[in-house]
């Protein structure tokens, strides 16, 4: 029987681990999917809501960077968070992970809608001058349900005075 080479085993299973890592990632979700993992629709006045929502950004730790009540939009971004990683040293790169929150929030018919989005962004930098930047859009669940629990509780208290 003979034996394949190191080489070409070596890179046959590199190919297999490679091929179920790309199965195993979670499929986009779909427009109508986003939009309901985004928002919620309440029976409050669009002031309160844009009230919560700019109260419960800020009890999260994010920086305003933009507001305004007559088109409903809130922009805020968290602190940079950079760390040493024994890695930066190997390879001489410098990162700086940060998340920026949107909010728009708009009449709909009798009540009014509050989209969120969280987006990570991911900047890079060499000793050399190059940099990159990923953005990735936060899709967890918990991460929109905790938020908008916040909210609700901001419009209760918003209410109830």
């Amino acid at each position: 029987m003979k034996r394949m080479p190191c080489l070409a085993t070596f890179a046959l299973a590199a190919a297999v681990v490679s091929g179920g890592c790309v199965s195993m990632m979670p499929p986009e979700p779909t427009p109508l999917e986003l939009l309901m993992l985004q928002s919620r629709e309440y029976e409050e006045d669009k002031q309160v809501l844009f009230s919560s929502v700019m109260t419960v950004f800020q009890d999260m730790g994010y920086t305003p960077t933009s507001a305004d009540l007559e088109t409903g939009f809130i922009s805020a971004e968290s602190a940079a968070q950079g760390g040493f990683n024994i890695l930066d040293l190997l390879v001489d790169d410098t990162t700086v992970v940060q998340t920026r929150a949107t909010a728009y929030i708009e009449r709909i018919g009798e009540g009014t809608r509050v989209r969120l989005s969280f987006v990570e962004v991911r900047s890079t930098s060499s000793v050399a001058g190059q940099t990159d930047r990923r953005d990735v859009q936060v899709l967890d669940p918990m991460v929109y349900q905790n938020a908008f629990e916040r909210i609700e509780q901001a419009i209760f208290v918003r209410s109830a005075n």
